[in-house]
């Protein structure tokens, strides 16, 4: 097993090592060869013969070698390794390569992204590449940590469920057992979480994979995402808001990310349609945008309903949020519905939405009453949500939770252009997959089997 990487051979100085990687470069000098070995960690200086020549760039190779100290003239400041080489004792090719379809020593922004995709296990070869996922890893770690520490417990939620009124197009997928019925990919573990606070468990969080059928954008990945998902019993808005603030405040902090403004500042919706024009806004001056300094805000007191193009009302962002205190008596009564303001808050950073949640109508007559606005019959919302607001009625307790996207908030701290820089195998903007070749076509035994015809 493989016990050394190549930025730790600076510390063996004197030591005969063995290591493990891809040759990332050559240079013939007839009876000295050199070649650059690259792992994920770097590439280190390799000193070998003319049993080299027959090495080509991106064979996997065994090198058994002594770690000696370069001569001052020849140091690499510009390498971890670059004070040291390795003098070889040994070498075995463990697989010779085929010519790569792609390069992938360069930063790889000059390679058509289709074909980049296609190839995506060679694309991750790139320094660029491995440093984003390795990023996004310990990221995750650090919020895991915070939130273990807070007493919060990870728990994982279906993903075959049923389909839900998040505002986007579902995934489908065929019920064999229960034929001409299909499941729903979830747009959300939203209602499950809620139900966790049914539950008793009062601290929840996962780091969520969603669907959505939205068409892309570079802010926002086709068909699949992530996000952490979390969702507390006993809560205020501005408790949720806190603990949020907190954790993205130390695990930023750990990561040496620059934050601009602390704590977090807060406009309500109409100042920020009157001072920005929207309510997703950049707060940073274009100094701070070249340092890569994270500027994050709320924006709270967002209006509950909306007019749809029929004339109706919808929700503008969750039909499971609460109202504020305020305008509970107007959301029972159907009165002023226009001006209801609902406790949703949203976390903005650097011109992105990258977060939103509210305190949830945990009383069956404050879900229902939503529904009731929106038009929906009593059997409607007994075939649709019945299951939550009888849930609601056996003592649910006042929760609220908030749900900040993983890619986007990368996207944001990287300083990429395209959310699927920070995504491992992303789909194409075209909506296929990386490497695979889905969507593909089905055959017809096996839609038979399901009882679909196409």
């Amino acid at each position: 097993m493989k016990t050394l990487y190549v930025e730790q051979t600076v510390d063996k100085i004197g030591e005969v090592v063995e290591l493990y990687g891809w040759v990332d470069s050559k240079r013939d000098h007839k009876k000295i060869v050199f070649i650059d070995l690259r792992d994920r960690t770097g590439t280190v200086q390799i000193v070998g013969d003319e049993r080299f020549k027959r090495l080509s760039t991106e064979d996997v190779v065994y090198i058994k070698g002594l770690v000696k100290k370069r001569p001052e003239k020849l140091i690499n400041p510009k390498l971890k390794t670059g004070t040291i080489e390795i003098e070889t004792k040994e070498i075995k090719v463990l697989n010779k390569t085929q010519p790569l379809p792609i390069p992938v020593n360069t930063d790889g922004h000059d390679v058509d992204e289709e074909v980049r995709l296609k190839y995506r296990y060679l694309d991750l070869r790139r320094p660029r590449m491995y440093k984003n996922l390795a990023f996004r890893s310990k990221f995750i770690d650090l919020i895991r940590q915070y939130l273990f520490k807070e007493g919060f417990l990870e728990i994982e939620t279906p993903i075959l469920s049923e389909t839900t009124p998040e505002g986007a197009r579902d995934f489908i997928v065929p019920s064999r057992l229960q034929p001409g019925k299909f499941y729903a990919l979830p747009q959300s573990p939203q209602q499950y979480k809620q139900l966790f606070m049914v539950g008793g468990i009062e601290k929840y969080f996962q780091i969520a994979r969603c669907f959505r059928d939205e068409d892309p954008r570079a802010d926002r990945a086709y068909g699949e995402f992530t996000q952490l998902d979390l969702e507390m019993s006993f809560v205020q808005r501005e408790d949720v808001m806190k603990l949020t603030e907190n954790l993205f405040i130390e695990v930023y902090e750990k990561l040496k990310v620059p934050i601009k403004q602390k704590p977090f500042p807060i406009f309500t919706y109409a100042e920020a349609i009157k001072k920005f024009g929207a309510d997703k806004f950049d707060l940073r001056t274009e100094e701070e945008k070249k340092k890569n300094i994270q500027a994050f805000a709320w924006v709270v007191d967002f209006p509950f309903f909306e007019k749809t193009p029929e004339g109706g009302w919808t929700f503008t962002h969750n039909p499971f949020s609460a109202p504020k205190p305020e305008f509970m008596e107007d959301l029972f009564n159907k009165k002023n519905v226009g001006s209801i303001l609902t406790t949703q808050y949203d976390l903005v950073c650097n011109g992105y939405e990258v977060g939103g949640g509210s305190i949830r109508n945990h009383t069956p007559e404050g879900l229902k009453a939503v529904f009731e606005i929106m038009g929906l019959s009593e059997e409607e919302i007994n075939l649709k949500f019945g299951h939550m607001i009888e849930a609601l009625g056996y003592g649910a307790p006042p929760h609220g939770g908030i749900a900040p996207g993983i890619d986007r908030l990368l996207t944001c701290i990287t300083g990429e252009t395209s959310i699927r820089e920070v995504i491992a195998y992303p789909m194409t903007s075209g909506g296929r997959t990386s490497v695979m070749k889905a969507p593909s076509v089905v055959k017809e035994e096996k839609l038979k089997e399901l009882g679909i015809k196409i």
